[in-house]
């Protein structure tokens, strides 16, 4: 069994930043891609970044380019989600996904098998 457990959420203004990690525990023997994902109020559920499981490959959704950066660290078996400029629209939850073994990059969140609980990023005017 895998756990995925995000963390640093939180309340700020247009304009600052924020830094989501994603902390993996469990079976983790296989070091595979990994995703963000959030959802808003009354939104779907909407693809943010992924990362290949090597790091040299990441795929953005248009709306966070250049704003946000994804990278992990193999020792602590975490990934990061570093969100500069936040703007209101970015409020949502957040989730981390760890990718089905043999998974690139995906935009797909059927191709996620774990998924983390979610954090709360709320980004005031």
């Amino acid at each position: 069994q895998v756990q995925l457990v995000e963390s640093g959420g939180g309340l700020v203004q247009a304009g600052d930043s924020l830094r989501l990690s994603c902390a993996v525990s469990g079976r983790t023997s296989s070091i595979r891609a990994r995703g963000w994902f959030r959802r808003a109020p009354g939104k779907e559920r909407e693809f943010v970044v992924s990362i290949s499981a090597s790091g040299g490959r990441t795929s953005y959704a248009d709306s966070v380019k250049g704003r946000f950066t994804i990278s992990r660290d193999y020792a602590k078996n975490t990934v990061y989600l570093q969100m500069n400029s936040l703007k209101p629209d970015d409020t949502a939850v957040y989730y981390c996904a760890r990718a089905r073994l043999g998974v690139g990059i995906t935009t797909d969140p059927s191709q996620y098998d774990s998924w983390g609980q979610g954090t709360q990023v709320t980004v005031s005017s």
